[in-house]
């Protein structure tokens, strides 16, 4: 089978998998609202457990945290003057030094505020919210 057959049959399918996947997503915002109106088991349920909850004058707060840690690449050198190709030649340790990996810690806390085992509202803060 020769190539240019191969990436008549393989390229189409490939086209579907990038468009699909270029669909916007739903924000947390978005999906977060659902679940106003519903009942503290529910949320549980379907959230998962809270990592810290407080109750302060009849309003419950269930806390949640989402924390990831991003490395963003770094840029490698570019060749400068000095040995080994002579007093103005290329290379050695007079060139330009990159950029080194950065770690970027990003979080976003969600809190769901509960009156009467509902929730009513809720808040997000953070970097990646």
């Amino acid at each position: 089978m020769s190539i240019a057959v191969i990436l008549r049959r393989i390229l189409p399918a490939g086209i579907l998998l990038v468009v699909a996947g270029c669909e916007p997503g739903v924000s947390r915002s978005t999906y977060l609202t659902q679940f106003i109106g519903r009942t503290e088991p529910e949320l549980i349920a379907a959230v998962g457990v809270p990592v810290r909850s407080i109750e302060s004058g009849g309003v419950k707060f269930l806390a949640y945290s989402d924390r990831r840690v991003d490395i963003i690449p770094g840029s490698p050198g570019f060749p400068g003057y000095g040995p080994p190709f002579g007093p103005y030649g290329y290379g050695g340790p007079y060139g330009y030094g990159g950029l080194p990996p950065q770690a970027v810690e990003r979080d976003c806390e969600t809190t769901f505020e509960l009156v009467a085992n509902r929730v009513r509202s809720f808040t997000l803060r953070g970097n990646a919210c």
